[in-house]
């Protein structure tokens, strides 16, 4: 029985693996002072059983590693990818300006560290790499490391120590790089006196987009407007923006023919969006409170129904192509994405998973179910064809060599940054191409917590069996230059972010998480303090990754 645990087999290897993950799992539902490190425990668990001879075979726990992250990040990119290049217009130079001095702040402090203790550069490189939680960045600065060591001659045995050296001081850095990180965004939680009700307010409040639907109801009172048509009338002005629900003249609420004169004293129910409902009063009149009793009348025959996009082949189509107003008499009023209701613009693209708010009669609103889907039940099975051919495509784009003519070895974004890339890509322009692209949230979070498990488990295991004699061979010292490298540079940026920028605190942990390539600080944060910390993950994320890659590539030449 003991073989199964230290001989390396695919039977030990998942045995292994499966008593991490749980264990680590169990622990992190245990909380001290209403704080838990959650998947966390997973990497302590891995250096522990690691330590005490549990054992993996090296390329399998390689692999296990790499398709852990892969996985994690890849679901992560479909789920913010709808939303992501909105938000970055938003926040996106801020935020990634503030990644850069993340990624530069590190890089002085080891450079610094490095002339005033006298440690090898190379050392100080995995330190950096373990303190921002940064396994591509190790990984670049080993094969830069080993590639110019036998350019200029060495041997490979030398090689392969030089590099083992940098790989011993990134496991022995890690976990405190992992617990630091932490630690940074919990005291800044208590330092600026965060309360994440009033902060999940401001987040709110700060994604009005141009798309978050309103709706509001008026009297028509504007002489310019009787006598019009409220096809003319909508024309004339350039505002596709406003959605005329219903119409009540006489008392009697209908279905408003886009083509029957407006008359005085008509009212209006109108959706429409932040930035153009100042535009109601003007064309049209008064503004009313909007009171739906009054829009449901006895001899109605209208009916206010939610239907699901759940047919691929709607998935790329606007509500213009689709005409539905012309078709079937009925008036899309909102369409509810990721939780977010939205204004219905006619040149919205629809796509799988969307549902729409839609007024009528009954009879054609049941047309036009059969039209789109409408069968939710069907959202639940996952389309695993866009993922792996996603995840596929993704890993060619991280291997693709990106040269600099000042340096010997090509930079590649690897196998975190190119599937997350690939993924934001797929979630954000796959409707448009007709790619459903569409994971129950479930399912998506189902792939992200066995994705960052897996990872914090190979890796714990990894840096389990040489933690110990590092650390009692002068190693010690590494996990405090790994400790000013997390703390000093994280400390710096979250403050000004928070109280310069005045970013709110999600921003502030997506910024550190992505900034910092940290999915284990992700992971925690969404855990601990929900918000929508993911979509400011992804925002910093690419662009870090690869200044990351960069900057160890950068430390190691200089010694060279």
């Amino acid at each position: 029985m003991i073989k199964l645990f230290t001989q390396g087999g695919t039977a030990g290897a998942i045995l292994v693996l499966a008593l991490v993950i749980a264990s680590g799992l169990y622990l992190g539902r245990f909380k001290f002072k209403g704080i838990s490190l959650g998947t966390t425990w997973i990497l302590f668990m891995g250096i522990l059983l690691g330590h005490l001879g549990l054992r993996i075979n090296p390329t399998m726990l390689s692999f296990i590693k790499d398709f852990g992250l892969i996985l994690f990040v890849f679901a992560i990119g479909l789920q913010v990818g709808p939303g992501f290049f909105r938000s970055f217009k938003k926040d996106g130079l801020p935020m990634n300006l503030l990644a850069i001095g993340l990624v530069l702040l590190a890089v002085a402090t080891t450079f610094i560290i490095h002339l005033i203790t006298g440690e090898d550069l190379g050392i100080m490189t995995g330190i950096m790499s373990a303190a921002v939680t940064n396994t591509p960045g190790l990984g670049a600065a080993q094969q830069t490391l080993v590639d110019a060591t036998i350019a200029t001659g060495g041997s490979p045995e030398s090689a392969a120590a030089a590099s083992a050296g940098i790989a011993s001081a990134y496991a022995v850095a890690y976990p405190l790089g992992v617990l630091g990180a932490i630690a940074v965004v919990i005291l800044s939680k208590s330092v600026f006196k965060v309360d994440l009700e009033k902060e999940k307010e401001k987040s709110e409040r700060g994604e009005e987009s141009d798309s978050k639907a309103f709706r509001l109801a008026c009297r028509v009172e504007n002489p310019a407007v009787f006598g019009k048509s409220l096809h003319e009338i909508i024309g004339t002005v350039n505002s596709e923006h406003l959605v005329i629900s219903r119409m009540m003249r006489d008392g009697k609420v209908s279905v408003p023919d886009m083509d029957i004169p407006l008359e005085e004293g008509d009212k209006l129910l109108i959706v429409t969006d932040v930035h153009h409902k100042g535009k109601v009063p003007i064309i049209f009149g008064e503004e009313c409170v909007v009171d739906m009793n009054e829009w449901i009348t006895p001899d109605s025959k209208l009916i206010n129904k939610r239907l699901s996009i759940t047919k691929s082949a709607i998935t790329g189509s606007s509500l213009r192509k689709l005409d539905i107003r012309q078709k079937y008499g009925v008036t899309v009023t909102r369409i509810l994405r990721s939780g977010v209701q939205l204004q219905a613009d006619p040149d919205i693209i629809l796509q799988v998973g969307d549902s729409i708010q839609v007024v009528g009669m009954e009879d054609s609103i049941d047309q036009l179910a059969k039209l789109v889907g409408n069968a939710p039940e069907t959202l639940q099975k996952p389309n695993l064809v866009p993922i792996f051919f996603g995840i596929a495509l993704g890993v060619l784009v991280g291997m693709i060599p990106i040269r600099f003519p000042w340096m010997p070895q090509p930079l590649k974004l690897g196998l975190a940054g190119g599937p997350l890339i690939v993924a934001i890509l797929l979630g954000h322009f796959g409707p448009k191409l007709r790619i459903t692209t569409y994971t129950a949230l479930s399912a998506n979070l189902m792939i992200r917590e066995i994705g960052i498990s897996l990872f914090m488990a190979a890796v714990g295991l990894g840096a389990g069996e040489t933690f110990v004699s590092s650390l009692l061979g002068g190693g010690y010292i590494w996990i405090l230059y790994g400790l000013i490298i997390t703390l000093l540079p994280m400390t710096i940026i979250s403050f000004v972010a928070r109280a310069v920028l005045k970013m709110d605190f999600f921003k502030v942990c997506g910024l550190l998480s992505g900034g910092t390539t940290d999915p284990a600080l992700l992971s925690f944060s969404e855990q601990l303090y929900g918000g929508k910390i993911a979509v400011n993950y992804a925002t910093v994320y690419p662009l870090t990754m690869f200044l990351r890659v960069v900057a160890a590539q950068v430390l190691i030449m200089i010694i060279l």
